[in-house]
């Protein structure tokens, strides 16, 4: 299996779609789905009828997955968008940024 680039705990932001240009942490990576929960983007309602569970009922708030393809990897220089790509430093693979070279882990 390649290696995903973008990871959880990264920094991400949306190129695509009604959040597009906010930045967020990444908290969840479905490689397998192709999806991506981004803490405070793609907030998604669901309206709750009252239960024994939960007898107030109301608004549920949640972060929804959306598709990897609509977010790229934050810059650790100025946080623009970048691509990632992969380079060996001291005989470890490391992710770099194709815009500005930086390492974006250690």
């Amino acid at each position: 299996m390649a290696s995903a680039k973008i990871k959880k705990g990264d920094t991400v932001v949306v190129l695509s779609g009604k959040d597009k240009g906010k930045t967020g942490t990444v908290s969840k990576v479905s490689p397998k789905d192709g999806k991506i929960v981004v803490e405070g983007v793609n907030i998604a309602a669901r309206h709750r009828k009252p239960t024994q569970q939960n007898p107030q009922g109301g608004i549920d708030r949640f972060e929804a997955p959306m598709p990897i393809s609509k977010v790229a990897v934050a810059d650790p220089k100025d946080g623009k968008p970048t691509r990632v790509r992969f380079e060996e430093k001291d005989g470890k693979k490391v992710r770099v940024a194709v815009k500005s070279g930086e390492t974006i882990d250690g």
